[in-house]
């Protein structure tokens, strides 16, 4: 039992060789804390402030089978390691040091070289101690490698954007617009603005910011009920997949939007800006706005019309 309990407080590299089975030694790259300043947590008090985050890996490959020759481009590069935990911390904002663990550790195995990964995060910020956790997972034979998309695919994931105005939400020619769109080459993403009636005021920011989020999610459910066609979806991973399904998507930015580790630099109340910065955060075609005034955007083309011109334009 005292061994079981060292171990459980050792650092992963000692875990993993008491796990090593005799018959299957493989080698090991190890990376020793390595703490970076991330916002991360479930916790209100963990939002709109960094705290340190520690990390300590473990990734067991398979000997080689040719020479190594000194070359590095036979072996597993410590980078890999780090460029894994960079690559999860930037995607999204994070609740869970449970959720972190297990994408690096999946990152990790994807790797051609990975057989099984010791991954330990840890919060040095939120007690008098370290708080974490340690994970371990191994490679499954059918596990896929990482591969990059093809360039055909890529292209047709990049969608077009359209912001309607609460003018627009309400014309009579919207399912025209929608047959349009959805008989186009490409994925749809709508995007809406609040209703037209005042809001709750809170004189907290925070507070405010998520009042004018869920009043753009409000309206974005009266749009789907003008036609059925329109799904409301908050997450990247459910736009993807109804992106690649070919359903025309209604964004309900709230998750999005708390969870980016870039935050959007203008207010929710800007419904048409917000609608910007995520046209360029999901790499659109082009923002098509009908019945609004939109800014300009160096990386986009952008597209203002009114609902009586907005067919040409789809």
């Amino acid at each position: 039992m005292s061994d079981e309990i060292r171990l459980a407080f050792a650092h992963p590299s000692e875990r993993a060789e008491a796990m090593e089975a005799p018959r299957d030694p493989r080698d090991r790259i190890s990376l020793r804390d390595h703490e970076v300043e991330v916002e991360i947590g479930a916790f209100q008090a963990e939002r709109g402030a960094t705290q340190r985050v520690r990390f300590n890996v473990v990734v067991e490959v398979r000997p080689h089978p040719a020479p190594l020759a000194d070359d590095v481009d036979r072996v597993l590069s410590y980078d890999t390691i780090t460029e894994a935990i960079a690559a999860e911390l930037s995607s999204e904002r994070l609740n869970l040091l449970e959720t972190l663990a297990e994408r690096i550790a999946a990152r990790l195995l994807a790797e051609p070289q990975a057989e099984r990964v010791f991954v330990r995060v840890e919060k040095l910020d939120r007690g008098p101690g370290a708080l974490g956790v340690e994970i371990v997972r191994s490679r499954r034979p059918d596990a896929p490698r990482l591969v990059q998309p093809a360039p055909a695919e890529e292209a047709s994931q990049h969608p077009v954007v359209v912001f309607l105005s609460n003018a627009a939400i309400a014309a009579p020619d919207l399912p025209r617009w929608l047959d349009r769109l959805e008989a186009g080459p490409h994925p749809v993403i709508l995007a809406v603005g609040p209703a037209d009636m005042a809001a709750p005021r809170s004189e907290v920011g925070p507070a405010q910011r998520r009042i004018d989020l869920l009043a753009i999610e409000q309206n974005a459910w009266v749009l789907a009920g003008r036609d059925p066609r329109c799904v409301v979806t908050g997450t990247r991973t459910e736009i993807d997949w109804a992106m690649k399904h070919r359903q025309i998507v209604v964004w309900a930015p709230s998750k999005i939007v708390l969870d980016a580790v870039d935050r959007p630099p203008v207010s929710p109340r800007d419904a048409v800006a917000l609608a910007l910065w995520f046209a360029q955060e999901v790499e659109a075609r082009r923002l098509v706005v009908i019945g609004a005034q939109a800014p300009e955007a160096p990386r986009l083309p952008v597209t203002s019309v009114s609902p009586e011109d907005a067919e040409a334009a789809l």
